[in-house]
This record gives C-alpha cells, structure tokens and sequence, in this order.
C-alpha cells in the first residue's frame, strides 16, 4: 500500500521494471517464480491505485487486491524458495510450502464467502476481510512465506527473510497509527533484494543442457 493513488502508479511500475529486470537475467528455469516476484508486487500497487480512484469500496479492484495480496503470496514465495533450492534443501521447505498452501485456502475461502471492502484513511488504505481465526492465519501466512526465506539456505534470501519480517512489523505498526503507508517502500526495497540474489545466483544455477546431450550420446 502507498500514500496516494500516484505514488502507487509510480512505485507500482518501478517495482515491476525491477521485476523484468530479474526474469530477463535469471540464470535458471527455477528461479522464474522468485524472479517474478517483484512483477506481482508492482501489478498489485498499480491494482491499488484504482482502489485509491475508486475511494475503496467493495469493487473488484479491493477484491483484486485482497487475492494477491493475501492467498496468491502465501503460496507464491514458498513455492518459488522451493523451485529455486537445491534438492537438499527441499525437503525442510516442503513445511512452509504446505503451511502456505493449507493458508492460502483458507484466505481464499474467507475472500470468496465475502465482504472485502476497503476504506480511505488519510493517506493510508485499510482493507477488510471477514476471517475465521485471523491471529492463526496470520501466523500461518508469516512463517510460509519469511519462514521459507529463513530456511532457503541461502544467504541472500535468508537477508531477505530478516528484512521481510521486520519490515512487515514496521509498515504494520505504522498503518495501525493510520500515519502514512510504507508498503510500496518495503515492496520497492524486497524487489531490490531480489534483483541481486538474481544477478549473484551461481553458474551451476543454468541448466546444463549441453554437458545433458554429450552424457546422452556417450550412452
């Protein structure tokens, strides 16, 4: 969420530029999801300003908003972290990715039973979805998605997880004073994280499709 319906469409298209930034130089098929990240992040501040235009209500850009905002990205960073590990590191993560999914479920039925409205607070946005069990699902949202960076074994990502979950608190903390938004900052300064693990990833990241053939033609 940002402050205002321009700064939305400003960051919103900053964050996606970082995101075809990343999918242009991924190294691997696997880190495609990780890499798209920051494209979802800034598709759903660009979503946000039409709420912002909109003057919140129930439309479909609040509905929009809610789905990725809520299910899509409980399932989508632990997915991605899995896509991306090496195969040992799968198996710890296969707990985050379930808790994200069984989550996202949850989220997803609590969107569709309805309402989800939003509503105008200064310079901040608040949302609204009639939840059953709220602390729980939140839980469940946190540590599937900045507890599978945690658990990535990467160092990057495990910076980045650090960061996710402090960053979330802060911007937390600041919309429940209703002071200013800072999401879109906290997107901004993720995608940014992001386009570095990208550029960073090792080599043995590429799929060796050549050294694939040779071993194949030796056979």
């Amino acid at each position: 969420m940002c402050w205002s319906a321009t700064a939305d469409l400003v960051v919103g298209a900053g964050v996606a530029a970082v995101g075809v930034a990343c999918v242009t130089r991924m190294r691997g098929s696997r880190d495609l999801p990780l890499a798209a990240l920051p494209l979802l992040l800034g598709a759903h501040q660009i979503v946000e300003a039409a709420v912002w235009d909109a003057g919140g209500g129930d439309g479909p850009a609040t509905v929009l908003w809610a789905v990725i905002a809520l299910p899509l990205v409980a399932v989508w960073v632990p997915a991605g972290v899995w896509c991306a590990a090496p195969s040992p590191a799968r198996r710890r993560l296969a707990f985050p990715l379930a808790l994200g999914v069984a989550t996202a479920a949850a989220l997803a039925s609590g969107i569709a039973d309805g309402p989800v409205t939003a509503e105008i607070r200064g310079h901040t946005v608040g949302y609204s979805v009639d939840l059953t069990h709220p602390t729980v699902l939140v839980a469940g949202y946190l540590l599937a998605t900045v507890g599978s960076l945690l658990l990535s074994g990467d160092r990057r990502l495990l910076v980045l997880g650090v960061v996710a979950g402090v960053g979330a608190s802060a911007c937390f903390a600041l919309w429940r004073l209703e002071f200013v938004s800072t999401w879109c900052a906290f997107a901004a300064v993720c995608s940014v994280m992001l386009l570095d693990w990208v550029r960073r990833r090792p080599d043995s990241a590429r799929p060796r499709r050549g050294r694939t053939r040779n071993s194949d033609a030796a056979r």
